[in-house]
């Protein structure tokens, strides 16, 4: 049967096709006897066939067994309608089965390393799943995931086509330009001693692009950066790029929740313009301590009480306040019965991971207010901070003081853990949120400098070019108005979908003047800045055209759709959390030959 070509997939055969003989191709799900016949679910990556085994038609049935789970066989039999009371409902191929006229082991397979069934794979260590990918890659579950994967992609593609984008390839070896994350670097065999650097995103290969004139682009990039591990990132990753000449902020937006809205029909997800919010930076910090709030959660909206408690008699509020902090708090309804002093202190542990010092809290009892702080205010104080939570019987606030990340950054995290043991989220929706006005600038304490809060190639609004243009022209200029810059804001904007950020763009500066005013103010010499970006800013000088763009990461998107607890589990062949490959046992040492080719001596640590 060798030379056989298979007549169907193990997926389509139906009540149609009685009588007919076929040949299938697939891998030993699951077998079981009755009698003398054995039944075989018949695997691949369209869905199972049962084919049946019978001594008195099948060739060589005294050979059954020697098959085992995921041995590879080829079948050729006739298609016969299941007796009624023995179809499978749940099986699109459940009206029929193969009785076996003639088959083949193409391939047999040892003693699987752990079971492909879901309740085996739950309790199958992560890096064994990750050594047997290619194992691990034939569960249904896994290849519906791809499937699902490459067609969101064809879809958003697809789109963009339509739209007049042009798919265009930029370089896997670049310049190392390390102002983000840290470059991947590859070492020149030529040039000992330069290296080049795989691509963080191809930012400044679409941007000569639009110098070039092509208008509209887009490509789905490979991207790579060094840096730790999270449960959604990897050291290389797939983005979707485009870059748009000519364009407002409004259109690109448009285009994109269009785009979003065709894709997500792949999952059976209908999603509208009206899924789609738009709020600034400051308002998202200052409502939700986040830049990419969940939309999906009721409630809970933080509320700042600074101006309020400046002045009382709780040190830990007023004290914090007077030196530069900020008092926040939540409402957290009809809780209190819940709310004991061991679950508060349990979320205080939380607090405490992002830096909070404690969490101060007050329960609406039917008796009136209860915590062991109301003794430091006044009843005036205490009815005012009630109002501004809206808080009723049964309620619960929780307060944070501190500075201002730290007091955001916990209560963001209390808020999402909150919502969901308190069960506060819809997970059946997709909400999106557009968050635009970044600030231009943030200061870094730990090197006392400038960092940009988007990229260097962000535009600032019209005040803020107008600001920059007309007072920086050194570094030390930068340092003279570090409070005017630091309320400065950009044009560029963020995408989040059900409080994880998917995407991220801007407009870009096409002004070589202010793009080095920029790099001045973020401490770059002009030596660096030409070093680095000279061949980059070249281009500016001659017609280059505004544009604008943005990036979606594919993978964390994926991930979300499928309800995948990783984005390894929508990547084919991802490292694990140490960065390591246990497919592939790399990263992994290389010969001296290789080495001495690039000039390169490993230093032994001590």
């Amino acid at each position: 049967m060798t030379n056989n070509i298979r007549t169907h997939n193990c997926g389509e055969l139906r009540i149609e096709n009685v009588e007919e003989t076929v040949t299938l191709y697939g891998w030993v799900n699951s077998f079981k006897n009755f009698g003398q016949k054995k039944f075989v679910d018949l695997r691949d990556r369209y869905g199972i066939t049962q084919i049946v085994f019978a001594p008195e038609v099948t060739e060589g049935f005294d050979n059954i067994q020697n098959i085992g789970r995921e041995f590879l066989l080829s079948v050729k039999g006739i298609v016969k309608s299941r007796i009624e009371g023995q179809t499978n409902k749940n099986r699109e191929t459940g009206e029929i089965e193969v009785i076996v006229k003639s088959f083949k082991i193409e391939n047999k397979s040892e003693v699987l390393p752990f079971g492909l069934d879901k309740k085996s794979i739950e309790n199958t260590n992560e890096d064994l799943r990750l050594e047997y990918r290619y194992l691990d890659l034939r569960r249904p579950e896994m290849q519906k995931a791809f499937i699902n994967r490459s067609k969101f992609i064809k879809a958003l593609s697809r789109d963009l086509d339509d739209n007049n984008f042009v798919e265009i390839e930029t370089p896997m070896i670049a310049k190392s330009t390390p102002e983000g994350a840290r470059d991947m670097l590859i070492p020149s065999r030529k040039y000992h001693g330069s290296f080049y650097a795989l691509p963080q995103s191809p930012q400044l290969y679409k941007q000569l692009l639009m110098v070039s004139g092509f208008d509209r682009y887009y490509q789905i990039a490979r991207c790579f950066r060094d840096e730790d591990s999270r449960k959604d990132r990897q050291l290389e990753f797939t983005q979707l790029d485009l870059e748009m000449s000519f364009t407002s902020y409004d259109e690109l937006r448009n285009l994109v929740e269009n785009s979003f809205i065709e894709a997500f029909k792949v999952y059976n997800s209908e999603i509208s313009h009206e899924d789609f919010e738009t709020i600034s930076y400051d308002e998202a910090i200052e409502r939700f301590g986040s830049d990419k709030p969940d939309y999906r959660i009721n409630g809970m909206e933080l509320k700042n009480i600074s101006n309020l408690v400046e002045n009382c008699d709780f040190g830990v509020f007023s004290g914090c306040v007077k030196n530069g902090g900020e008092v926040k708090g939540m409402c957290i309804k009809g809780v209190i019965d819940k709310y004991s002093r061991k679950k508060i202190e349990s979320l205080q542990e939380t607090a405490k991971i992002y830096g909070a010092k404690g969490l101060a809290f007050l329960k609406i009892t039917e008796n009136g207010i209860d915590s062991p702080i109301i003794k430091f205010f006044t009843e005036d104080e205490l009815n005012k901070i009630v109002e501004i939570f809206d808080a009723k019987i049964g309620d619960v606030i929780l307060f944070v003081a501190d500075k201002k990340s730290i007091v955001n950054d916990s209560l963001d995290a209390l808020r999402r853990q909150i919502a969901v043991e308190e069960n506060l989220i819809d997970e059946s929706k997709f909400k999106f949120v557009w968050i635009n006005d970044f600030p231009l600038f943030q200061w870094d304490e730990e090197n006392n400098r400038f960092e940009c809060e988007h990229s260097p190639f962000s535009m600032p609004n019209e005040e803020a070019r107008k600001f920059i243009e007309e007072n920086i022209n050194s570094t030390e200029d930068a340092i003279k108005y570090k409070d005017e810059l630091l309320n400065l804001k950009a044009d560029c904007y963020d995408l989040a979908m059900n409080g994880v950020e998917i995407c991220s763009g801007a407009l870009r500066i096409h002004v070589p003047e202010l793009q080095k005013k920029i790099f001045q103010i973020i401490n770059m010499s002009q030596e660096k800045i030409d070093y680095m970006f000279g061949w980059f800013l070249k281009a500016y000088n001659y017609g280059a055209p505004s544009h604008r763009g943005l990036a979606f990461g594919l993978d964390r998107i994926v991930m979300m759709l499928e309800g995948a607890g990783s984005i390894r589990d929508v990547i084919a062949f991802p490292k694990n959390k140490n960065w390591f490959c246990p497919l592939t046992q790399s990263p992994s040492k290389v010969d001296d030959l290789q080495l001495i080719e690039l000039g390169i001596e490993i230093s032994k640590k001590e």
